[in-house]
């Protein structure tokens, strides 16, 4: 019977409160050969009390989400749903939960498994494929029955979560005997779309069949889900903050009138409340707004065939399928800020920021820009697992899984694609920042026209990505009948994990415009953006500049590369000469100009001793396990072969290089982790916990690469460049976690922890001196050294007008082009400061997590209320213009759900908040040194959903009910980097059960 609505006999009801009734459980008892009903506890409350009972009975800090009913999973996104566990804080896609951060560990720190087995990842639109967090949008949530968010760590788990390790789990055929079956459909409209077509239901269709045959030895579950969903997204923007010391006599330390960026002195009339010498500035590069609508098409899968010839024996083989298509289309504009003619207002020190901020520069661009491209994300998964019952104490397994996933692009245009156009018009351009939005005012010579429109620069991408993972464990589990051992686990896993990361940039640096006023103007499309912000604060103000013109890519990159093929147009060469297969430098190139492969194998043994005993009458269960690992790491990049070096310039060596080849690194590591959990029944309802390990998380793909990148030009005293390093060892982490819980009730509980984590092996960088290819360097050979003798100058100039004219014979020396050329033998090798990832840092955080889980009895109300507060002992100083170690992603969180549920209704209220916090170092524009700061965001969602009898439910969805925003900033909230408009999704549907 659905929902709690059942009765109970009061025979039946003795009988459960004798046997302790356990939640979502049957129970069927038999008086005198008279059937008692069947009494169960389904809908959000038997989830919630499934969910309980699993963090209950753990010996180890895990909390868990259950499904409400087969293929009833409380939200349609996985990430959606475990941001309401305790700890756990999601980053957002497209409106959508994607990723997850744990205890103030970002995804990369999380370790996601599919029914125990480590899943692989592969990048996105604008992911490369160097990182290891797992997307939850690749998985829809209708063939999954619960999900385990281990907190602390597990000896028999997978390594790789400092974080956590998140373990999901699908349907087994066999756990449900006989004949399960769910259809569902539903559709969305998502406001968040910036096209017409923005109040379109997309359609999504889920089944779930489950059945058992033979005596129930033979059982078959197959999911299927399609999605389709139409989103969109505007995002306003500055393209990174250039920061300065206001110290006017601080020169050659980037001080205000010598570098680009800095602005004038306080004598200047222009600069209103100038920033003192104590203070540091920062100062806009750009301000643009971009309208962008995403189609995506999830396509899941999954078959599992289970076999139980005798009751000892269970073969399950499943295979698992998911499919991403996602297209993007989009249009921007934008002014760049040339720091020419400035006038600005400034906020108070000691870290200013300007409130207004205006240029004044004749004949300046105004830019716009449009891309269409597409990628498509599969993942495949085929398993076997064997479990054998041996006696009454012994039970051994073996587990075999293969698991791909792979990123390709899916369009012509290939994963990113930007076609740009420009009036060259603009004549001053103001930015004003009193708030999360930045307002852009552009002073136009003319009236923006079609007929003012050239054809500027571009950049077509293709990233490509493919990580495989074969994991093999044998494992056993043997009891003692009795004695203070209640069981030993053991095993053995082996793993290989291969990642391919490929990218190709075709980019046309043409900014200055390759055609002729009104060449384009039939293809452009006058738009107004006047209502795209209107639900950011300042989106709507008169000042912004709000008309400019929309076109499509693809007829613009036919209509240039027609007028480039009748000399209409300037065929502009790129930098480094690729012009694509297109032959106009208007197209991706399939062939990879990076290609970086990483393999990893890894051989792991543990044991775990199960103990159990009583202080008291109190009982007391423990736990102690040992796991140990070994890695070796091979890494291969196809690099540049470099030859030699030419000096062609004054302090300018151009790089020589004869085609492309593959260079290899190694590394190795092994560890010893330990773990130890402890719980004691204090009484009848209150638990205490403690538990203590050690957990590990792997680099980065980008980190432990292999490859050299040189930087050019080379300098007359030797060069820069950087390369990966695949010796760094993996993040290691000591973990403490207290809690005390009090289950007060069938269904309601409270709980307060303490955690602490003290990591090292954090990385940073380093800078080593190497001579990599041996390339001849002619500034530092005889000919250099003559030079200097001749001149007394080090200048690089001199001494290379001088060779040129005093030594036209010597090898090497090609006056006529202006060519010094190294010579093996007679100069030295280069050097290079290299910049290389290494492991220096580290780190302690630290923090408490409080939870709450009340159900007002039988009255069907109920609420879920936790909070997180994560603190560490490094952080980021706003006032330093140095590189800085920071952990991000650390902040507090905060969940309120209530719920109703009874009478076949169910009415779930959610709120989710999480605070502030720095999500990395580095700006576009800019580099690696400023922060990135996500601004506190809040979120309600609504879910209801109703029977109308034993077999149709009808539900209704409303995520972000309010229409909340997301801002990004830099040093302080006023120096805002994105603030995006995302918008109410609704969700309407039927689900029909059997």
């Amino acid at each position: 019977m659905r929902g709690p609505t059942f009765k109970k006999t009061p025979l039946a009801a003795g009988i459960a409160a004798a046997l302790g009734l356990t939640a979502a459980s049957p129970v069927i008892a038999q008086d005198a050969g008279q059937a008692i009903e069947e009494i169960t506890v389904t809908g959000i409350r038997g989830s919630l009390r499934a969910s309980m009972d699993v963090k209950r009975a753990s010996k180890g800090v895990v909390d868990a989400i259950s499904a409400e009913d087969i293929g009833d999973f409380p939200d349609s996104n996985l990430a959606e749903s475990l941001q309401r566990i305790t700890g756990v804080s999601i980053d957002r896609e497209r409106g959508e939960g994607a990723r997850v951060t744990v205890r103030g560990f970002g995804p990369n720190f999380n370790l996601v498994l599919l029914n125990g087995r480590q899943m692989p990842t592969a990048g996105g639109i604008n992911n490369e494929g160097l990182g290891r967090s797992f997307d939850f949008g690749n998985i829809a949530s209708e063939g999954i029955t619960g999900v385990e968010v281990y907190k602390s760590g597990k000896a028999d788990v997978p390594t790789g979560g400092i974080g956590s390790t998140i373990n999901v789990k699908t349907t087994r055929p066999l756990e449900s005997a006989g004949l399960n079956w769910t259809v569902a459909a539903s559709g969305m409209s998502d406001t968040s779309r910036t096209s017409l077509a923005k109040d379109e239901f997309t359609p999504e269709i889920s089944g779930l069949f489950s059945n058992t045959f033979a005596d129930d030895t033979i059982g078959v579950a197959i999911t299927a889900v399609r999605q389709e969903r139409k989103s969109g997204g505007a995002t306003a923007s500055v393209g990174g903050w250039r920061t300065y010391p206001g110290d006017t006599s601080c020169w050659g330390c980037g001080g205000a009138n010598e570098d680009w960026g800095g602005i004038p002195t306080a004598a200047d009339p222009n600069q209103v409340n100038r920033p003192d010498d104590s203070s540091v500035y920062s100062v806009p590069q750009t301000i643009g707004y971009e309208l962008a609508d995403y189609d995506r098409v999830r396509t899941n899968g999954q078959l599992t065939l289970q076999y139980r010839p005798v009751e000892s024996v269970t073969a399950t083989l499943d295979y698992t399928y998911s499919e991403l298509e996602l297209d993007r289309v989009y249009n921007n504009y934008s002014s760049w800020f040339n720091f020419g003619g400035q006038e600005t207002v400034w906020t108070d020190g000691p870290q200013a920021s300007p409130e207004e901020y205006t240029e004044n520069s004749t004949g300046s661009d105004f830019a716009m820009g449009a891309g269409r491209d597409a990628i498509r994300n599969q993942n495949n998964s085929i398993g076997l697992n064997l479990l054998w019952d041996v006696s009454d104490n012994l039970s051994l397994e073996v587990d075999y899984h293969d698991s791909t996933a792979e990123n390709q692009p899916n369009s012509p245009n290939g994963t990113n694609a930007l076609l740009a156009i420009s009036a060259f018009t603009r004549d001053r351009t103001s930015g004003y920042f009193n708030g999360a939005f930045p307002v852009l005012e552009l002073g136009l010579s003319d009236p923006l026209s079609p007929d003012d429109m050239i054809v500027t620069g571009s950049v077509f991408a293709n990233n490509t990505s493919k990580m495989d993972v074969e994991q093999l464990e044998l494992s056993g589990n043997y009891g003692f009948d009795s004695g203070f051992v209640e069981s030993i686990d053991f095993g053995v896993q082996l793993s290989d994990v291969n990642n391919r990361a490929t990218s190709s940039v075709v980019q046309r640096d043409a900014w200055g415009g390759v055609t002729q006023p009104g060449a384009i103007a039939d293809l452009m499309t006058p738009v107004s953006a006047a209502s795209a912000f209107d639900q950011i604060s300042g989106g709507t103000d008169p000042r912004r500049q709000m008309d400019f013109f929309t076109y499509d890519i693809n007829a613009l990159i036919d209509r240039t590369a027609s007028l480039i093929a009748s000399g209409d147009a300037t065929l502009f060469v790129p930098g480094n000469g690729n012009l694509g297969p297109c032959g106009n430098a208007l197209c991706p190139d399939p062939a990879p100009g990076s290609d970086r492969r990483t393999a990893e194998e890894t051989e792991a043994i543990y044991v775990q001793v199960n103990m159990s005993t009583e202080w008291g009458s109190k009982p007391v269960d423990m736990r102690v396990g040992l796991r140990y690992e070994q890695t070796e790491v091979l890494s291969t990049a196809l690099s540049p072969n470099y030859t030699g070096l030419n000096w062609v310039a004054g302090n300018e060596l151009s790089l020589v290089s004869d085609g492309f080849d593959f260079t290899t690194g190694v590394g190795d590591y092994d560890f010893v982790l330990p773990n130890f959990d402890i719980s004691i029944d204090l009484t009848d309802t209150f638990v205490a916990r403690f538990s203590a390990s050690k957990t590990l998380t792997r680099p980065l793909y980008g980190d432990i690469q292999g490859g050299l990148t040189l930087d050019s030009p080379v300098r007359v005293n030797g060069g820069l460049g950087s390369r990966g390093n695949p010796a760094l060892l993996p993040f290691e982490s000591s973990n403490l976690d207290f809690s005390v819980e009090w289950y007060y009730s069938d269904d309601s509980y409270a709980s307060v922890g303490y955690f602490q984590k003290d990591v090292k092996n954090f990385i940073g960088s380093s800078s080593v001196t190497e001579t990599p290819s041996n390339l001849p360097h002619p500034a530092l050979g005889p000919l250099g050294a003559q030079a200097q003798a001749a001149t007394g100058s080090t200048d690089g100039g001199v001494l290379y007008s001088w060779i040129l004219a005093n030594l036209p014979n010597e090898p090497g020396v090609d006056a006529v082009n202006g060519l010094i050329s190294g010579v093996a033998g007679r100069d030295p090798a280069s050097p290079f400061d290299l910049t290389i990832p290494v492991n220096i840092e580290k780190a302690e955080v630290d923090g408490w997590e409080l939870n709450l889980q009340h159900n007002f009895g039988e009255t069907g109300f109920g609420f879920i209320a936790n909070a997180t507060f994560v603190d560490a002992d490094v952080g980021f100083d706003n006032l330093s213009l140095a590189q800085q170690f920071v952990v991000s992603g650390l902040s507090d969180s905060a969940n309120l759900v209530a719920f109703y549920d009874k009478n076949d209704v169910a009415v779930r209220l959610a709120y989710n908040w999480r605070d502030n916090f720095l999500s990395g170092t580095g700006q576009a524009n800019v580099g690696a040194a400023p922060p990135t700061n996500t601004d506190a965001y809040e979120q309600w969602d609504l879910s209801a959903s109703y029977w109308y009898n034993e077999n149709f439910q009808v539900f209704l969805d409303v995520i972000n009910l309010t229409d909340e925003v997301t801002h990004v900033y830099g040093r302080s909230e006023l120096q805002t980097l994105f603030a995006t408009q995302q918008g109410t999704r609704y969700n309407i549907g039927a689900r029909y059960k059997f």
